[in-house]
């Protein structure tokens, strides 16, 4: 298994997607939550992917933060503070969202109430899985688990997947304000 997670925190344009810039704030309801950076599971190890795919993380990485904005399910903050933390850590962890408590730490050096870690799985170029879980800091607690199937390797499927794992959260709450609370 290989493992590559990218700094979200890069200034560009990446791929199709650009760096958008910070949203208002949201209503202080909303709960805080840091976003760490996605993490690929490659089992195929296939070279001819691999540039995309690091374009990929990072795009997803920032499109999963706005998203999460635009939907105001959460006050998103900037996971900058927390970049030295998070590279001494998968120092020492094949994978943060695997880590018992990474996420707490991170977490509270951000200042945070919750914790996100995510993760794409790929099985194959045909079949992946975008994965979250959402971390209480203090309660050092999984919230929420989701995840969303991918259909195909490409930019359109792993947009579409940050998309309908957002826009999927954001009718749940609808329906149940305690929602990933």
């Amino acid at each position: 298994m290989r493992r590559r997670t990218l700094c979200a925190c890069l200034p560009a344009v990446v791929g199709p997607w650009v760096v958008p810039a910070l949203a208002q704030a949201l209503p202080s309801s909303e709960r805080s939550v840091v976003v760490l950076d996605v993490e690929l599971v490659d089992e195929q190890n296939n070279p001819a992917t691999v540039q995309a795919q690091e374009r990929r993380l990072l795009a997803a990485h920032v499109q999963l933060q706005q998203a999460l904005r635009d939907f105001k399910l959460y006050r998103v903050l900037d996971p900058v503070s927390t970049a030295a933390l998070q590279t001494t850590l998968r120092s020492q962890q094949a994978f943060l969202y695997r880590c018992d408590d990474c996420a707490y730490q991170i977490g509270a050096m951000a200042g945070a109430e919750l914790a996100m870690t995510s993760w794409v799985q790929k099985v194959s170029e045909l079949i992946l899985n975008f994965n979250i879980e959402i971390h209480d800091v203090a309660k050092q607690k999984v919230l929420l688990s989701k995840s969303v199937d991918m259909r195909g390797n490409d930019d359109v499927s792993w947009k579409r997947a940050v998309h309908y794992l957002v826009r999927d959260m954001s009718e749940k709450r609808a329906k149940n304000p305690a929602y990933g609370r």
